[in-house]
Order: structure tokens, then C-alpha cells, then sequence
């Protein structure tokens, strides 16, 4: 008799370790490229392609109009760290007793490593500084990486500080010593600034322009893109938020983290919501080069390119400004998704199906013609494109620190599912008649808050806190 493997709980077969993954053989990729653009802590609904009317984002809109656009993506584990991860290995984090916010596992495979593996160029270019702290090890796979320095706390510069005086550049009363320490980072960072293309985000596209005209045509590729922006601090180019406002009270307006949010007053949101909006349209200016630049090298007929984000970010919902985890709502946990395809019968095209982030890995793997790679729990998202009534999944469900939340098209419903902070929940909303998630209406539903909880405590395997 041949050798048996050994079988775990309830008779199944034990998963494959990286190694066998990563000797699975591979079909041959189907010849396109494949170009992932993130951008950190974009607000779906701040996007024209999402309906929204204010804030100017004509690039995306135009990558949107020319592309699929994917209503209902929403994240698994947040925030930033942990949503790459998802993104890079395929995982879902929501299981996890350890903490999220931690480095690739040593048994993950990466998307990097499999396109590699199939022969593809790969190529890695972020200003998203976390990725680099040591041991993440998130450039695994790629054939190129490079680091744009400088972001937020990045400790990049440390002098001279002679002139650096962040209290110059915010309101007295959302000062406080963690805040100033953190802006002062950030401003000796951004010290040497001269022009726009100096900006963190403007030089991760120039980046990738430019590993673009060096590597594109050498042989199908991955070329993953990844920038911080519009995340804080909110700080974009005089003209971006002059759009919006002619008078920020300061020369130069800086938030970012380190303010409480027991200090910011009703009356700075409309300035804060100013920022943000500037930062989004700034970003999609300096993405809008980067896919100019994929026309002029004559890419779009072979070219797959993605945008999304990791999150978004608060803007004043329920006195909250920046992520919450105490609000794990569509501000939040609701991700733009738009793909273009070489192929124009998708131009247009509007899904409405649930996509997970975890969906991400295995369909960017069957949009370069590998499907079916072991080891992945998301579904292929890029097939509810051609099937419009598709649904992938009833229900999502994300997980931020503490709290969870399980979203349907009728019902989202989040609280804590471990500790006794409450947050904002626990918290229902009928999102048929109240879409934008302002009213909770769980004392009025006990029947779903039970039901939601039950589903809740399955889906991360946890039991929930007593009401």
C-alpha cells in the first residue's frame, strides 16, 4: 500500500503547507499584465464613479466609465496592515487569535510569488511606510521593490528642526504634545518639499511610470502600486484645496494623527471634510498620470488595471473623524473596486454582488489566467462581470481590532465581539431605508440583533459579549 496522509478533525485533509502550494503546477498565464493601484483611506462614496457630486475625481471617473465598477466591495480585517495582508496572501483574518497587525506568516504565498513563479515581472512601488518596518517581509515575491520615504511618522529626517512648528499650523485647541510630535516628523520630512512632484503620492506614480518604461515590455508583468495618500496627514497642494475652500484659517492647514476626538468642535469638520476632499482629488490627479502613462506606452490593450483601498475614513459620522474602529460602518468598511479589461465589452458595466476583500487574490490570479490556486477562501470576483444576477456571497462580514459587522443588501449590524467597549454599537441599520447608516434602529429589531449575532459569533468563531 502506498503511503496515507494523515487526516485532521472530522476527516479532512490537512492544509497544504507553502511549500506543496508553491510546487502546484501552474497553467500558463493567459499573456496580460496585471497593474494594482491602491490608494490608502478612500471614501467609496467620495468617488464621482460612486455617485458622488462634489468632490472632482475625473480620472477614476474615467477609468470607471471605461472599466467595471464593483458596488458592494467591502473589507475583511482593517486596517492597514491587516487589510494587505488579506490582499497579498489571500487570508482571511477574521478567525485569527493573534493580533492582525503583524507581518506576512512565514506558510503565506503571496500573489507576487505565484505571478512570479508563472513567469511574470513583478514590481513593487509604495509610499505606504508601514509595509517596511522591519520583518513585514511584504516585498516577498517581487522582482523590484522601492520605497518612497517620508510618509506621516516615517523616521526619515531628523533635522534640522530650526523652523519646525507644527503648532503654527493647527487650531490651539486640537493641539496636544502627541500631536505636535507626530506633525513635527512630518514636516521634517516634507521639509526639502519644492513642487508637487515632490509630494509622496506624485512620486510613487512618477515611480511607477517610470519601472513602467523599463520593465513593461520585457514580458507580462505585476506592477502593484501603493499609496498612502489620500490618507493623513491631510496636507495637498495649495491649488487641490483651494478648490474647496479659499480660507483654511492657516497657511498651511495639518491634520493628523494624534488629535483626540474629544477636542475637535462641529465647527472643524467642514474644514476637515475640505482637506480630505483635496487629498482625494490631488491623489486621483497624480493616479490620472500614471494611467496616461499606461496609454502612451500602448498597454491598454493588454493591461488589467485595478483601483481600490484599503478603507476609508470618518469624516464627522456620529462625532468621529478618522477610522474608528467603534464605528465599523460603510465609512469605513466599504471599498471602491473598479477594473479595467482589455476586453471593451466590460467598459460600463456596474455590479452590484457582494465582493470580499479576500476575493482580491484568487480573481487577480484568473484574470491572468491562473484559477483555481490551493489554499484560497475568496471567490472570483471578476466572474460576476459576465453574470449580472451572480452572487457570489448572501452576506459580508469585517473585523476592525475589536469590533465585527455582517452586512446583507437589507440589514448591517455591528459591536464588539471581544472586551466591554461598546463603541458606536451595538448598532443596526435598515440600509433599505436608510442607506447612509445614520439611524440605529436595533432596539426596535431584536429579532435581527439575535440573528446577527449568532452569525457573528460563527463567522469569528468567538463568543460575543452579553448585551
Amino acid at each position: 500500500m502506498g503511503m496515507q496522509m494523515p487526516h485532521g478533525p472530522a476527516g479532512k485533509a490537512p492544509p497544504l503547507t507553502r511549500r506543496q502550494r508553491l510546487s502546484t503546477p501552474l497553467p500558463k498565464p493567459n499573456g496580460l499584465n496585471l497593474i494594482v493601484i491602491i490608494a490608502d483611506s478612500t471614501r467609496c462614496d467620495h468617488l464621482g464613479a460612486y455617485g458622488n457630486q462634489r468632490v472632482k475625481t475625473p480620472n477614476l471617473d474615467r477609468l470607471a466609465a471605461e472599466g467595471t465598477v464593483f458596488e458592494n466591495s467591502y473589507a475583511d480585517g482593517l486596517p492597514t496592515i491587516p487589510c494587505r495582508r488579506v490582499y497579498h496572501s489571500g487570508r482571511s483574518l477574521l478567525e485569527e487569535k493573534r493580533p492582525w497587525w503583524r507581518q506576512l506568516d512565514e506558510e503565506d504565498v503571496t500573489l507576487a510569488e505565484v505571478l512570479q513563479k508563472a513567469g511574470l515581472t513583478t514590481g513593487f512601488i509604495a509610499d505606504t511606510y508601514h509595509y517596511f518596518k522591519p520583518d513585514m517581509n511584504f516585498h516577498r515575491g517581487f522582482d523590484s521593490w522601492q520605497w518612497i520615504r517620508g510618509q506621516e511618522t516615517d523616521r526619515w529626517i531628523s533635522g534640522p528642526r530650526d523652523g519646525v512648528d507644527p503648532s503654527r499650523h493647527i487650531p490651539p485647541h486640537l493641539q496636544n504634545p502627541r500631536y505636535l510630535q507626530n506633525m513635527t516628523q512630518y514636516m521634517l520630512n516634507t521639509s526639502q518639499r519644492k513642487g508637487e512632484e515632490d509630494y509622496f503620492c506624485a512620486q510613487s506614480c512618477t515611480a511607477a511610470m517610470k519601472w513602467l518604461e523599463q520593465d513593461a515590455r520585457q514580458k507580462p508583468f505585476l506592477l502593484w502600486v501603493d499609496m498612502f495618500d489620500p490618507h493623513e496627514p491631510w496636507d495637498a497642494p495649495p491649488r487641490f484645496q483651494q478648490m474647496y475652500r479659499r480660507d483654511y484659517g492657516y497657511e498651511r492647514y495639518l491634520f493628523g494623527y494624534g488629535v483626540r476626538l474629544q477636542d475637535i468642535r462641529e465647527s472643524d469638520y467642514p474644514v476637515l471634510r475640505d482637506l480630505y476632499a483635496a487629498e482625494v482629488t490631488f491623489s486621483d490627479h497624480c493616479i490620472g498620470r500614471l494611467l496616461d502613462q499606461i496609454d502612451r506606452l500602448g498597454l491598454r490593450d493588454n493591461t488589467v488595471v485595478v483601483f481600490s483601498t484599503d478603507h476609508g475614513t470618518h469624516l464627522g459620522e456620529f462625532g468621529c473623524v478618522q477610522k474608528t474602529p467603534g464605528l465599523l460602518n460603510s465609512a469605513v468598511a466599504h471599498l471602491p473596486l473598479i477594473v479595467r479589461h482589455p476586453d471593451r465589452k466590460h467598459a460600463g458595466k456596474r455590479v452590484k454582488g457582494f465582493v470580499s476583500a479576500v476575493d482580491y487574490m484568487p480573481s487577480f490570479l484568473s484574470l491572468m489566467g491562473i484559477p483555481n490556486f490551493p489554499g484560497l477562501v475568496g471567490k472570483n470576483f471578476w466572474a460576476l462581470a459576465d453574470s449580472p444576477e451572480k452572487q457570489n456571497y448572501e452576506r459580508v462580514f469585517s473585523g476592525y481590532e475589536n469590533f465585527a459587522a455582517v452586512r446583507d443588501h437589507k440589514w448591517h449590524y455591528f459591536q464588539n465581539f471581544r472586551g466591554n467597549n461598546p463603541g458606536k454599537g451595538p448598532a443596526l441599520y435598515d440600509l433599505e431605508a436608510d442607506p447612509g447608516e445614520t439611524r440605529n434602529v436595533a432596539g426596535s429589531h431584536p429579532d435581527i440583533v439575535t440573528e446577527r449575532r449568532a452569525l457573528l459569533a460563527e463567522r469569528f468563531k468567538a463568543q460575543l459579549p452579553a448585551l
